[in-house]
């Protein structure tokens, strides 16, 4: 039954997609989206309302390469919202289905705002984004920086390693000025930058698939004996 009512739902959308479409599409977009002049007054206000989103619209035959390309819409200042054309023409004519799909969004957004703040504005996600599927439900994703990761990783340890070294003795000063000048004689090469596209039905799912790629790009990174032994949690808020 489930199921029978996702495809009424697709078909039912897609019916609308065949009103004339002559209105001005602006912003964003992926493919040559069109929309009718209601559905285009309407998209406009969708924007004006979600002012702290960046709309991308997409054409439906180009719904499959948005999402396998997402990272290329991604936007630091602002979460993405890639959304097809057949929706937002829908939304304009059907209040009911409007409302659903706004709920989407506003509901998305929140989960994800939530998210940021745990993580903080200086983790190693570059940006974060929002697909609005078919079926009534919004899937998140967000692009990682390995080697940022691996960075701050190091920053965090240089620190602790810091804190360690004026607790010693004195006796242990030459040492560690020794030790000091061979680390600064020492110069780090990230090279491109290393990035990775994770993908969500969930924000908890998107979550632990951040972690894993940030703690799998930090395993990736060669350690000395010396920073083996400081502590080995990352913290996002560095």
């Amino acid at each position: 039954m489930e199921t029978n009512m996702v495809n009424q739902a697709a078909e039912s959308t897609a019916a609308y997609a065949e009103t004339k479409k002559t209105g001005k599409v602006t912003g964003k977009t992926v493919g040559e989206p069109k929309l009718s002049e209601k559905a285009a007054k309407y998209y406009e206000q969708l924007k004006k309302k979600y002012g702290n989103m960046d709309f991308i619209l997409v054409s439906k035959d180009k719904k499959a390469e948005a999402e396998a390309n997402a990272s290329k819409y991604a936007s630091s200042n602002k979460t993405v919202v890639l959304i097809d054309e057949e929706k937002i023409e829908r939304m304009a004519e059907d209040e009911q289905y409007r409302k659903k799909y706004e709920g989407i969004i506003s509901g998305a957004q929140t989960q994800l705002k939530q998210m940021m703040q745990n993580i903080g504005p200086n983790s190693a996600v570059k940006s974060y984004g929002i697909k609005i599927n078919d079926n009534g439900t919004a899937s998140f994703f967000a692009v990682v920086d390995k080697s940022l990761a691996a960075q701050k990783d190091r920053i965090q340890k240089k620190a602790e390693q810091k804190a360690q070294e004026k607790k010693k003795a004195a006796k242990e000063e030459r040492e560690e000025r020794l030790e000091k000048h061979r680390e600064n004689g020492k110069t780090d090469k990230t090279g491109d930058e290393d990035l990775v596209t994770v993908t969500a039905s969930s924000i908890d799912d998107l979550m632990k698939q951040i972690n894993d790629v940030v703690y799998t790009g930090l395993s990736d990174k060669a350690q000395t004996e010396q920073e083996k032994q400081v502590g080995q949690n990352f913290d996002f808020s560095i």
